[in-house]
């Protein structure tokens, strides 16, 4: 093996310097690599609402960069696509900088593999967690017919409302990442991130709080019991993802479920296509 043909992490000083480096590689795949794209962005426009040290680093090969890790703590390691014998070398170098990790969230077998060594080299248990599905749509196809009502903007008028449905949705996906489900209305509703199919009275919910250069991704679906099996959630994808389109954007990103064969089904039919399934591995 020559020089040019060894794996080796190289770790950036900030958002930017990553960004300068990566995004060649990440935005071929913009869908998959949403997320890291995403953050990456976001952090080097504005301040930084998460802890130190960031994380910020690329797997790179023959000159080259070949995969990508990041972490915005509190929160789990994220990793894209890379080769699986890098993982060793990535689970070295992420713990010259955390002693602990919560979790990791990635590509199925990349997942596996650097929670596999992060374990190995930590003495904590690797746990498969939640797996998701990366979907990407580029046009919309309407429910037939429409669910009855229309699409509006959040309000701090809404907030009572959606902290509830915020609380439950975090509870029943399992999800975390937003924190405090009080701040994370607060900060999609101040934002203007969070849309709402009014039917006589708000039926169902959805965010689009994150954007790469050419997407923006929906969350936060959610539509409460007493409401559900009326389209409202279709009918709302569909309207929020065509205004998205129509405002200049290629396409749209959503993560489902893999165990909701619901709304795997619902997006479907709005027009939403399998990118790549990913999926969490917890530590213990």
């Amino acid at each position: 093996m020559t020089d040019r043909d060894e794996l080796r992490i190289l770790r950036h000083p900030d958002p930017r310097a990553f960004l300068d480096r990566a995004d060649p590689w990440l935005l071929p795949r913009e869908a998959e690599n949403n997320l890291v794209l995403g953050l990456a962005e976001s952090l080097s426009e504005g301040t930084s609402r998460y802890g130190s040290p960031l994380y910020f680093a690329t797997v790179e090969r023959g000159g080259g960069v070949v995969g990508c890790a990041f972490r915005t703590p509190p929160y789990k390691l994220g990793v894209t696509r890379m080769p699986l014998e890098a993982a060793p070398l990535l689970a070295r170098d992420v713990a010259e900088v955390y002693d602990s990790l919560p979790a990791l969230l990635g590509p199925m077998d990349e997942a596996l593999a650097v929670a596999d060594a992060w374990a190995a080299l930590q003495k904590v248990r690797a746990v498969p967690g939640m797996r998701q599905r990366i979907h990407r749509l580029d046009r919309v196809r309407f429910p037939s017919p429409v669910a009855p009502g229309e699409m509006r903007l959040a309000g701090r008028a809404d907030v009572a409302r959606l902290v509830p449905w915020m609380e439950s949705f975090l509870r029943t996906t399992g999800l975390r990442e937003s924190g405090d489900p009080g701040q994370a209305v607060h900060r999609l509703v101040d934002g203007s991130f969070l849309a709402l199919w009014v039917d006589d009275v708000p039926v169902s919910m959805a965010g689009f709080p994150a954007r790469t250069r050419n997407a923006v991704r929906i969350g936060y679906v959610y539509t409460p019991v007493e409401h559900r099996r009326r389209g409202y959630a279709s009918a709302l994808v569909a309207h929020l993802s065509s205004h998205i389109l129509d405002s200049g954007f290629r396409h749209c990103v959503l993560y489902t479920d893999l165990a909701n064969p619901t709304s795997n089904r619902i997006y479907r039919a709005v027009g939403y296509r399998p990118v790549q399934d990913v999926m969490d591995v917890n530590f213990v």
